[in-house]
């Protein structure tokens, strides 16, 4: 059972001295907050946090380096994880590097990222760590 606070929102009302359980989109929203792959940032407030322009955001994603999602309204929306990707390419951008070649070497930088944790997974692989091998 819920009682309307506010337009939108639910509380749990407590049934026979029991709290009811809270809507499962609660804790879907909680766990927004460690989500690197949740796309919250607007374009603008993505620009300022990496020290860019939104033609910059842009044109790393006409690149394809990064796709940001799109807000039901059409807006470009990046996550923690497409600003980490982001800002190194401005890095390399501030260095002299044009665009297109800064995006492909973030690009390999990432490949080889991945390429040397799954190298070392298999390596060391779950059951010897677990059992102490």
């Amino acid at each position: 059972m819920t009682a309307d606070r506010s337009e939108g929102s639910e509380v749990p009302v407590t049934v026979d001295n029991q709290q009811a359980p809270s809507p499962p989109r609660e804790e879907h929203a909680r766990d927004r907050f460690d989500d690197d792959d949740f796309p919250a940032y607007t374009m603008g407030r993505a620009a300022e946090m990496i020290g860019a322009t939104p033609a910059f955001l842009r044109a790393i994603g006409e690149a394809r380096l990064i796709t940001p999602l799109r807000s039901e309204g059409g807006h470009r929306r990046y996550s923690r994880y497409q600003l980490r990707i982001a800002a190194r390419a401005r890095e390399l951008v501030d260095q002299g590097t044009p665009v297109g070649a800064a995006c492909r070497i973030v690009i390999l930088e990432d490949q080889l990222d991945e390429a040397l944790r799954l190298n070392e997974e298999l390596r060391h692989p779950a059951s010897e760590v677990s059992t102490g091998v």
